[in-house]
């Protein structure tokens, strides 16, 4: 776990929970202190001492997909901070519905169906503080997937779309690879070869050494 200054006013703590070493990000704005929890896979506890050490306030939980290992524990810090959840997109809602069958699959402890404050779409604009995230449907992975894009601050966070070294699985119901690669070569690289991205699993890398060195884009 760490925190990073960003240009001036934004930090993020990436946090991995679970036993798919999900990389929650903790996100806030310096200024206001004003945070937002992304993809609180589980580990709640966990997350709530976090943000204890961070002395930072939650106004909001973000969500990039639907699958368990990235909102397992999103109802109950929700409820805890009293704040919304944003995300992700309409299309995955039937992942969402079937968040109780997906923690049997995955031997989690049980985990009720959610529905979020509200879905987001493409151009939508999230705020935390001082901080504007856009929001970006970047589907394949999941038909819903979003990321979301601190334009000032060089840094998109990505879900399951690209990692270091790799891309997001499209094996799962609605998934399509084709669809997937061209979220990144239409949605991700444009964005720029400088900026840095946290992934949902691994280390963070950069959108151009990912063009360049990534065996998926070549």
């Amino acid at each position: 776990m760490g925190g990073v200054a960003l240009w001036g006013f934004m930090k993020y703590r990436i946090i991995p929970v679970t036993a798919f070493s999900q990389n929650c990000t903790l996100l806030w704005c310096e200024t206001t202190r004003q945070a937002a929890l992304v993809d609180p896979g589980g580990d709640s506890e966990k997350l709530k001492s976090a943000v204890n050490d961070s002395g930072v306030q939650v106004s909001q939980i973000l969500l990039t997909h639907g699958h368990l290992d990235h909102v397992g524990a999103a109802a109950e810090l929700a409820l805890h901070y009293q704040v919304p959840i944003y995300g992700p997109g309409k299309q995955d809602d039937f992942w969402l519905a079937g968040l109780p069958a997906q923690s049997q699959l995955f031997g989690f402890s049980d985990c009720p169906p959610l529905t979020p404050t509200r879905w987001l779409v493409e151009g939508d604009e999230l705020q935390i503080g001082e901080v504007r995230l856009q929001v970006l449907h970047a589907p394949g992975h999941t038909p819903g997937h979003m990321v979301f894009f601190a334009r000032e601050a060089g840094l998109a966070l990505v879900g399951d779309v690209l990692f270091n070294g790799g891309v997001g699985r499209s094996d799962f119901p609605q998934g399509n690879h084709q669809t997937l690669i061209a979220s990144i070569r239409n949605k991700l690289l444009p964005l720029g070869d400088e900026v840095m991205f946290i992934p949902g699993h691994g280390p963070m890398s950069s959108f151009g050494h990912e063009r360049i060195t990534n065996p998926f884009l070549q």
